[in-house]
């Protein structure tokens, strides 16, 4: 049987009025989803488990078949796995943040969506700043991409009591509560963030986005720390070859951890400019030789942090032409074949934060029986079912049926 999974990040919401009282999903135009809706049934699951914050680290570990309660070790070092980063047990990886805070508020958690070139640019800077200040010793940078970085801390200090909060849930909220806790070693990563402040302050890529009316990258923010996680992989677990299309290195690096392979696809972005049609093709092209193909999308999920209902909207019918569509195509021709489709978390517009709801999930193929909906929704998804409480359930129960 060939497998497929689209993620679009973020995708579900409550109704927005700016919408007519419907939410991105409802207001959307997808003919491919609708038509898969109308061959598959719908369901929600909890991709959020108890005492975990949602967010597409513990959500997509989740769906994928992974318990966050046993395989969570923190946000960043599963980031920094996409990135080739070799670190050992005791290393300590931390993710960095370029963001916009004014006057004291956190306004942008990407510092306006800025690219990979200027982030690598403003984080060479302002590691060299913290060498210059004696402030780095034991301790590196790994480059990620757009507005993130992963910081790993090789000293051994402990991190037992820190306590760090990400950009993205504080955004329009005073960011100085949610500064690091919780020992020396949160003290050092406040020393860390305070001291970027004047190296970014004057940098000639703040001053040229200043003066083109674009968010300036006024800080760094710190959170997310934790050690290597050991992940079984996908394969021994479920007798399957996978790879993934992603433009994020935090599902790349779930992906890695798994032992999927992650295709690469030139012009593939976070944002609504990302290539689209170039994603679609790229996971197509994967399942002639992957048992199952994921292809995660991402900006539904930046478009609510940026309180836009109208790209967010956008956002999925471009999913559903150059995604939704090619791989029900390519996957129908299989003699047995299943095709999934569900954002990680819901991502309000209203907020700009993610909610912890029980997303709505769409699996269509051989061997479903289909419900009723004609459209996949959140209100089709919640009158449906199955409900699945652990969302670590969903790839054994709905998508293989055991």
């Amino acid at each position: 049987m060939k497998l497929g999974i689209i993620i679009p990040d973020g995708a579900a919401d409550l109704p927005i009025a700016a919408l007519g009282g419907k939410t991105p999903l409802e207001a959307a135009m997808p003919p491919n989803l609708d038509r898969l809706a109308e061959m598959g049934r719908q369901g929600t699951v909890n991709t959020t488990p108890g005492g975990f914050g949602t967010g597409s680290d513990v959500c997509s570990m989740s769906l994928l078949g992974y318990d966050p309660s046993v395989h969570h070790t923190g946000r960043a070092p599963i980031e920094a796995a996409a990135t080739g980063l070799v670190a050992s047990p005791t290393d300590v990886v931390c993710r960095v943040n370029l963001v916009s805070i004014e006057d004291g508020v956190m306004r942008d958690h990407s510092a306006g969506g800025i690219d990979t070139a200027s982030g690598r640019a403003l984080f060479d800077a302002v590691e060299q700043a913290w060498r210059g200040a004696g402030l780095f010793d034991g301790r590196s940078i790994q480059p990620g991409v757009e507005y993130r970085c992963s910081l790993v801390d090789r000293t051994g200090t402990s991190y037992a009591d820190v306590r760090t909060t990400p950009p993205h849930e504080i955004l329009d909220e005073d960011a100085g509560p949610h500064r690091p806790t919780g020992g020396p070693a949160a003290q050092r990563l406040d020393e860390l963030m305070r001291a970027a402040r004047d190296v970014l302050a004057s940098h000639p890529i703040n001053v040229a986005r200043a003066s083109e009316g674009e968010r300036r990258a006024t800080d760094v923010w710190i959170w997310g720390q934790g050690v290597f996680p050991s992940l079984p992989s996908f394969e021994s677990r479920f007798g399957l070859r996978g790879a993934m299309t992603t433009a994020v290195d935090l599902l790349a690096g779930i992906a890695t951890l798994i032992g999927w392979d992650r295709i690469g696809v030139p012009g593939l972005t976070g944002w609504h400019d990302n290539d689209y049609a170039a994603q679609g093709t790229a996971s197509v092209k994967a399942i002639d030789g992957y048992d199952i193909v994921c292809c995660h999308v991402e900006s539904p999920d930046e478009a609510a942090h940026q309180a836009n209902p109208m790209i967010k909207t956008a956002a999925i019918e471009a999913i559903d032409r150059h995604c939704v569509g090619p791989m029900l195509d390519r996957l129908s021709r299989e003699p047995a074949w299943r095709l999934l489709v569900l954002p990680d978390h819901y991502t309000l517009c209203s907020t700009r934060k993610h909610d912890p709801t029980p997303p709505p999930y769409l699996i269509a193929g051989t061997g479903v029986e289909p419900d009723e909906a004609e459209r996949f929704t959140e209100t089709n998804a919640q009158a449906g079912g199955p409900h699945l409480q652990h969302g670590h359930d969903l790839i054994p129960s709905v998508l293989l049926g055991r």
